[in-house]
């Protein structure tokens, strides 16, 4: 490997600290021009003095224009790097789970950025968001092969952050036949994972971990599953003792794959099945003079670009509010928030404003992030991403 990508002065800092991005300003376009790259090739990354730091995939057209994928500038990423990167991966999750289903390739967080793999036993779900791993596609279909030799294995390459990559959007079998229905389990509950047509890979696992903290305060209690996509903690709920769960969201598939997964788990007569934009569901419910013990709120980014933190705020604070009216004397609120852009004092400020909004007291007492099988890049802020809080809300 020949060409070389440049650093400017003093650019080297968050390379040296861990960090695995290179931005466009950053690159010392007089001696190494971006747009001498072709898109998605690998080069070896130097600072300013020459000094080799690693090797990285490129992107001209991308504001993140290079991602390292090895700090020894003599090896590329190809098939044997993907092989280890595949075995170390999976000896972290066979360490942290005795069932085949997990994340098993998180991106920077298992230095492979731009890559995501979700395993449901022997179906893997691979989401490819960069230019670089784009190229590698092939590669990366070998590796799985020899690491886990699975049965199916599915490109779902339809991600927003395609978009900025310039690639386009497609979703494709690439290795055997995809079985009429994927099962997984998480917390002792099964599910149906609807890998071609929901949402990301299927399944969220990253909410793994919270999900079991609530499981264990949820006997006896009325829940309500807000943003329930199938049915992840309003179903676990059920299946952990719950006495009703009445799940909630837009998505008509996603409700018929509720009603699927309470049968699955022989829930069937304790849920609630409501379709419809959230505010106005906890609008309605709240007309009909609905109360619940436990309410779960999990909504999509409100937050995806900086640009959108003060209008997100916003809506993350009037949907706490609203789910407040609905709780009990004596009631559990989990707030949860996948935006990356919203800091995690901020969410807490959130709730608090709506608990005082409701003239209530509020007690955080559970504070969660994304499983271990989310692993967080502590050189990369922005792979720490998940937040779930679980506080009481009550009255005097």
């Amino acid at each position: 490997m020949t060409q070389r990508l440049r650093l400017k002065k003093n650019a080297d800092r968050r390379l040296k600290s861990g960090h695995l991005w290179l931005y466009s300003n950053e690159v010392d376009i007089q001696v190494t021009p971006l747009k001498d790259f072709e898109p998605g090739a690998q080069a070896v990354v130097e600072a300013a003095n020459g000094k080799a730091m690693g090797v990285a995939y490129v992107n001209p057209h991308s504001l993140i224009c290079a991602r390292v994928v090895s700090r020894d500038p003599n090896v590329r990423l190809d098939r044997s790097l993907l092989v280890h990167r595949f075995n170390q991966a999976l000896g972290l999750r066979q360490r942290l789970f005795s069932r085949p289903f997990y994340r098993l390739v998180h991106g920077e967080g298992d230095l492979l950025p731009g890559l995501i793999v979700d395993r449901f036993d022997d179906v893997l779900v691979v989401q490819l968001n960069t230019l670089g791993m784009e190229r590698l596609g092939d590669e990366i279909i070998a590796a799985l092969d020899k690491v886990l030799s699975p049965r199916t294995i599915v490109f779902k390459n339809d991600s927003s952050g395609r978009r900025q990559e310039q690639l386009g959007r497609q979703v494709s079998v690439v290795k055997g036949e995809l079985p009429d229905r994927i099962l997984l389990e998480e917390n002792g509950v099964r599910f149906v994972a609807p890998v071609l047509e929901g949402q990301k890979t299927g399944w969220f696992y990253d909410h793994r971990a919270n999900r079991a903290w609530l499981n264990g305060l949820v006997a006896g209690k009325r829940v309500l599953d807000v943003f329930s996509y199938t049915g992840g903690w309003g179903i676990q709920a059920l299946a952990h003792g719950a006495s009703e769960a009445v799940c909630i969201d837009s998505s008509t598939e996603a409700l018929e794959l509720v009603a699927e997964n309470a049968a699955l788990n022989g829930q069937h007569e304790r849920v609630t099945i409501a379709e419809g934009d959230a505010f106005e569901a906890l609008a309605a419910l709240k007309a009909e003079g609905e109360q619940f013990d436990v309410i779960v709120l999990d909504p999509p980014a409100f937050i995806r670009k900086r640009k959108d933190i003060p209008n997100g705020e916003r809506a993350y604070s009037r949907l706490n509010r609203e789910a407040m009216r609905l709780l009990g004397r004596d009631g559990l609120l989990v707030s949860a928030s996948c935006s990356m852009h919203l800091a995690p004092e901020r969410l807490v400020e959130c709730v608090r404003g709506a608990v005082r909004h409701q003239d209530r007291h509020g007690q955080l007492i559970y504070q969660g992030h994304q499983g271990p099988d989310h692993p967080v890049h502590p050189a990369i802020p922005e792979t720490a991403y998940l937040k779930a809080l679980g506080v009481r809300v009550f009255r005097d």
